[in-house]
């Protein structure tokens, strides 16, 4: 996955939500709408997230020092996670106790129905060129590794830019619910629909920020690289001189782009020290080259032994 690709799609996202936050806000109040306040509220959240995920793809950058040997990949699943708490409380825990309020006929009042509709309109056209750009640096990157779309979200480590795109999908749901509710507000005269419809964006909310907090937990702690380069590894590590088996393998994200590798690899009889120090030298250059992600390369020589009997 390419970091400039990614920045590209943060970018879109980010000038798309701050543009629509302070649209949806004033439409909100001049209609009277809570929906639309509610859409308002996430576009707010995912303007902060945008920024939280631009500072990550900078920090992730910063090259090792002794406090941090393997690198800073790893901030971008902290910022990935301080954005999931900005969505929940930006986005959610307005979303859903205002249209609680709104339902109880608490809500606000107003009579530019009109200008919600317009910026609901406007909403469409922008959050949709953000999600379009954010599904075509997905389908450029399948072509790449030859997998299905769903499958290469669902397996990519690039948490910036599955949380982009996860944002700009449920946006565009949130923009339906919205405008729903503010219809049948004007259909029936009841603000029922648009408390309904706030609170329903507010749970969608919910499940968003859910998903990328443990999405983004469990990269932090350290997840295994992906079953395809775990089999590349290991037919790497055996196809190489003098292998005869790996009885262990082991890898590690350091950050969308960064896998440590640490390998037990058996090596014949035959094997000297120092041909094996060279083999695992070879080991480490072509596994680089054909993983570019592999940044560190462990191997554990051993040599396999013939089992003695035991004793009856």
């Amino acid at each position: 996955m390419s970091r400039a690709e990614t920045m590209k799609t943060v970018l879109v996202a980010g000038a798309a939500n701050l543009v629509l936050a302070m649209a949806k806000l004033i439409a909100g109040v001049l209609a009277g709408s809570s929906a639309m306040l509610a859409e308002g509220a996430h576009s707010v959240g995912d303007t902060l997230n945008q920024g939280f995920l631009l500072a990550s793809l900078g920090r992730s950058e910063r090259p090792p020092d002794r406090r941090h040997p393997f690198g800073y990949g790893n901030e971008r699943y902290v910022w990935s996670l301080l954005a999931a708490f900005g969505i929940f409380v930006a986005g959610a825990g307005f979303s859903i106790s205002y249209g609680i309020l709104t339902m109880m006929g608490r809500g606000g009042t107003g009579t530019s129905v009109w200008l919600a509709y317009a910026v609901l309109g406007l909403a469409a056209v922008l959050e949709g060129t953000s999600w379009t750009r954010a599904v075509y640096q997905a389908r450029k990157e399948t072509r790449e590794n030859d997998r299905g779309l769903v499958e290469h979200v669902r397996r990519s480590p690039d948490l910036t830019f599955k949380t982009a795109l996860f944002e700009d999908g449920t946006a565009m749901i949130g923009l339906v619910l919205a405008a729903a509710g503010l219809t049948l507000r004007e259909i029936t005269g009841s603000d029922l629909w648009d408390g309904l419809a706030s609170v329903l964006i507010g749970l969608l909310l919910v499940v968003l920020a859910f998903g990328i907090g443990r999405e983004s937990t469990a990269l932090l702690i350290g997840r295994a690289a992906d079953p395809a380069a775990q089999r590349e590894i290991r037919s790497e590590i055996l196809g190489s001189r003098g292998v005869t088996g790996v009885d262990e393998l082991l890898t590690m994200h350091f950050g969308p782009e960064q896998i440590l590798v640490a390998a037990k690899v058996n090596f014949s009889d035959d094997i000297s020290a120092d041909e094996a120090e060279d083999v695992a030298g070879e080991i480490d250059r072509r596994l680089r080259e054909r993983l570019p992600a592999v940044r560190h390369v462990f191997l554990d020589p051993t040599q396999r032994t013939a089992r003695r009997e035991e004793p009856a």
